[in-house]
């Protein structure tokens, strides 16, 4: 059985070998039908350097610390620089 694998994006790289990274999910809001979005904050190990604003793939992992339960795998795509 395969990991589950989510992309999201990251936030905050201001830890070490730590990144928060966020992501976006869109539901049926049950009354009136509406599409909401919903945000949800990951804290994930990064091995892999990824930078404010890069999309990064995450797979779930053993508790790493209180509240890191998720790994970084590889960055999708890099931040735009201007």
């Amino acid at each position: 059985m395969a990991k589950t694998e989510i992309v999201g994006r990251v936030v905050s790289n201001k830890m070490t070998k730590s990144v928060v990274v966020t992501v976006e999910r869109q539901v049926r809001e049950s009354l009136y039908g509406k599409q909401l979005r919903l945000t949800t904050r990951f804290m994930a190990h990064d091995e892999q350097n990824a930078g404010v604003g890069d999309q990064v793939a995450m797979v779930p992992s053993r508790p790493l610390s209180a509240r890191k339960r998720w790994v970084v795998t590889r960055i999708v795509q890099k931040a735009k620089t201007v």
